[in-house]
């Protein structure tokens, strides 16, 4: 059996198991994963259907497989059964309790497919990954923020949240149209339709002191989370040029992207960085503080004033 003929295998194989996933798979869809042309692709559904598998196709929309039709368990490789540790350890840190709790459940049925040799791999890592947030991602009274979050946004129906914004003592009591969710620096956020704000807000769930479902339906049609993103007015951004000690410089290398970091250059006993900051100000000029003793300002001077003015009233309230 040629090359050509065990890739070809191995793809139809794939794009049988793409289909089982999903309601609806396009041809471009397809044929960006794989890599082919979409006349390689419509060949190879046309495999399938030879074989006896029942897609339904339909111009313009997508494959899917006749609702009713399933294979035997799917066997992993020990790679792949080695990756649901890690998928189960960010779980279970990561997400609410609720879905946490819903994903231990699908691990066991997914465990219970697997191979002799393969339960054993799991079982080794099991015990031995362990993955710690730094930041607390949910209020601990709101444990099923998340799944409620997920059911919205699939059924377009409306949520109430009483939710504690940051620049006020009292929470707030609204109704959301949820639009998605991302986790960016640590934190989970939705962004959804604010019926009290009448615009798009960013929610941070580990500001929800409630959330409740409602029987509403979404008044409006959505784009998708990339597009309402992209569209976002982004602030000023101000280049920033710092000296850091060499071996604190490895110490930051973590956070330095949420602070707009774009290059480094290697100067002596200091690394130079270069970066784009959009909160010089606060972002920028409270984190440069925690490493200060060891680093200078090269550039702009707006920063090093701000520094300065951070450390005076730091100064005062010691003083006091």
């Amino acid at each position: 059996m040629g090359m050509d003929t065990v890739k070809r295998f191995d793809r139809i194989v794939a794009i049988l198991i793409q289909l089982q996933s999903k309601r609806i798979v396009k041809a471009q869809e397809l044929s960006d994963r794989f890599e082919v042309s979409l006349r390689t692709i419509y060949r190879d559904i046309r495999t399938l259907e030879a074989s006896g598998v029942p897609i339904v196709s339909e111009a313009g929309v997508g494959y899917s497989i006749m609702e009713g039709y399933r294979l035997p368990p799917v066997m992993f490789t020990r790679e792949e059964a080695g990756s649901f540790v890690a998928a189960e350890k960010l779980m279970q840190k990561f997400t609410d309790k609720s879905l946490g709790a819903y994903h231990e459940s699908a691990m066991f049925k997914l465990k219970s497919v697997l191979r002799g040799r393969e339960k054993a791999w799991v079982e080794a890592l099991e015990s031995q990954v362990s993955i710690l947030p730094g930041k607390e991602l949910f209020n601990e009274k709101v444990p099923n923020a998340l799944e409620i979050l997920f059911e919205s946004i699939a059924e377009k129906k409306q949520v109430f949240l009483r939710y504690g914004a940051l620049q006020t003592e009292i929470p707030s009591e609204r109704k959301i149209e949820p639009v998605g969710l991302f986790n960016e620096n640590e934190f989970w956020y939705i962004l959804g339709y604010c019926h009290l704000r009448k615009d798009y807000r960013y929610f941070r769930t580990d500001r929800i002191h409630r959330i409740e479902r409602t029987p509403l339906d979404f008044v409006l049609e959505h784009g998708t989370l990339d597009e309402y993103r992209q569209k976002e007015k982004k602030p000023p951004k101000t280049k920033v040029r710092i000296l850091v000690d060499k071996v604190v410089a490895r110490y930051i290398q973590g956070s330095r992207k949420h602070y707009g970091f774009v290059s480094e250059t290697q100067k002596g006993e200091f690394v130079e960085m270069t970066f784009m900051s959009m909160d010089l100000e606060n972002g920028f000029a409270r984190w440069y503080l925690m490493f200060g003793d060891f680093a200078k300002i090269v550039e702009p001077e707006a920063l090093k004033e701000r520094v300065v003015e951070l450390l005076k009233k730091n100064q005062e309230m010691l003083q006091g």
